[in-house]
């Protein structure tokens, strides 16, 4: 069994998905909610186990490997990234990681990935960005400050315990249960404000949005898939993945889908780029598809109908 932290939010239900459609059955952690996404709900008994924790109780998740037999683990649990205090966030999330590692050691498992972030290229000026680039000492987030350090722990813990380790270098993903109102950047508010009929409102602290501002866009379905092939490959050459699609979407783009999809939404956008955003940047993936095969299923005008045709039916 794989375990999965985070296991019925955006990224951790849609892992879970994938993992069981490769064969696997899966443990999923959950914190603040225990409904099981109906894209997982129906497998036969045992296949997936949904154990509430708090990963900060180093008691409670080692109990888990008591009852299970977990071969790996996928850390993609994380506390709130808004928590005020910098100090409170980096304790939580380090203790989180450091209870993952240490059941890591004490199951034995094969396999570790720790879900790191597209934000530790801050300040790489290389185009695109590939993960053998050396990263500067710079965070503009304290969430990209805990995961270069976490990417760091991981390595140094499986070399340590002798399992092997993953940093998951995860790009901009949208999709069911993401936000719809995403601090970091515009389009799922455009989408959600297309299908509820409301006023997309961009204005501070949401980001602005300009039709020719472009980002590393990967649906959800396609983000779980590859860190499902990235835990069950065999052989993987590296231990640290760019997670996307490898190509700049324009914002331009992504609304022409929209209103396609929901006409009434007749969105419109600012010509040009927002001069106060940085240079347009994307994950070269060519790690992740030469180890495991992986390519993108969902491109923009298939993922906006798919996303639209979810949240139709739920609040995010």
């Amino acid at each position: 069994m794989i375990l999965v932290t985070g296991g019925l939010g955006s990224i951790g239900s849609h892992t879970a998905r994938a993992l069981l459609d490769l064969g696997e059955s899966v443990v999923l952690t959950a914190h603040r909610s225990v409904q099981v996404p109906e894209y997982l709900a129906g497998e036969p008994g045992g296949r997936v186990v949904v154990e509430p924790l708090d990963t900060t109780d180093e008691a409670a998740f080692l109990a888990i490997g008591k009852q299970r037999d977990i071969t790996g683990i996928v850390h993609l649990a994380a506390g709130p990234y808004d928590t005020p205090d910098p100090v409170d966030y980096l304790r939580a999330e380090s203790l989180a990681l450091f209870n993952a590692l240490k059941a890591a050691k004490e199951w034995g498992v094969r396999r570790f990935s720790v879900a790191s972030s597209i934000g530790v290229y801050a300040g790489v000026d290389q185009v695109p960005w590939r993960e053998e680039v050396p990263l500067p000492a710079v965070a503009p987030h304290q969430n990209h400050a805990f995961k270069k350090s976490a990417e760091l722990f991981t390595t140094l813990a499986g070399e340590s315990a002798g399992f092997e380790t993953v940093n998951l270098r995860i790009g901009t993903i949208w999709g069911p249960l993401g936000l719809p109102d995403s601090p970091f950047f515009p389009l799922p508010r455009l989408l959600s404000a297309a299908v509820r009929g409301e006023n997309p409102d961009l204005t501070p602290p949401r980001p602005p949005a300009y039709a020719d501002d472009a980002t590393d866009l990967c649906y959800v379905k396609d983000c779980g898939r590859a860190i499902a092939l990235l835990m069950l490959t065999e052989r993987l050459n590296h231990r640290t993945y760019n997670v996307s699609t490898g190509r700049l979407v324009s914002y331009s783009e992504v609304v022409a889908a929209i209103n396609a999809t929901v006409p009434s939404a007749n969105i419109t956008l600012p010509d040009g780029r927002n001069p106060d955003r940085p240079p347009d940047n994307y994950l070269d993936i060519t790690r992740l598809q030469e180890d495991t095969g992986f390519r993108p299923e969902y491109d923009v005008q298939q993922a906006v109908p798919d996303y639209v045709d979810w949240l139709s039916r739920h609040d995010r």
